[in-house]
């Protein structure tokens, strides 16, 4: 694979059990204390619901720009504006299935951002969230890697600035 695009397809229809390896991207958020922000997703996703995470993940739409979406999933699931935007794990890829059965196959770039603000999340993307010192988190991802998205715990492992 070489990273072409061969189709598009909604987020609904990409997973499921059979999930063919497709792109997104992570990021994330640094305030300027150097805290972290941490979310935990909503429980009514269909993957991985209730379960801590990166900043925040997201797909691009067609045609769009990975940085452009990660500007756009800040402002849509966290209302937050990010600046500094920096690829930190370029080649980062995973594959994992949750309880339910569905597949992550993702191509998944991850970025880190800097932000003055304070997040006001979308309650259908985000059920709380937090700001951590991010050797604590990356500690506690490593721990208990069960209380954490697992492309978290394996990007937390990867991301030097945070260990």
């Amino acid at each position: 694979m070489d990273g072409t695009p061969i189709g598009t397809a909604s987020k609904a229809a990409a997973h499921g059990p059979d999930t063919a390896l497709h792109l997104a991207f992570s990021c994330y958020v640094l305030n300027a204390d150097g805290k972290l922000l941490i979310t935990r997703r909503a429980l009514s996703k269909k993957t991985w619901p209730g379960v801590w995470t990166n900043s925040f993940c997201g797909h691009p739409r067609p045609a769009e720009p990975v940085l452009s979406a990660v500007h756009r999933r800040a402002d849509f699931e966290l209302g937050l504006e990010i600046s500094d935007v920096a690829l930190a794990l370029p080649l980062f890829r995973y594959r994992a299935t949750d309880s339910r059965g569905t597949v992550e196959n993702e191509v998944c770039p991850v970025y880190v951002a800097r932000t003055d603000g304070d997040p006001d999340p979308d309650p259908r993307e985000v059920a709380e969230f937090v700001w951590v010192e991010p050797g604590a988190v990356a500690r506690a991802a490593s721990q208990t890697p069960w209380a954490f998205s697992p492309w978290m715990v394996m990007q937390l492992e990867q991301l030097e600035k945070f260990s």
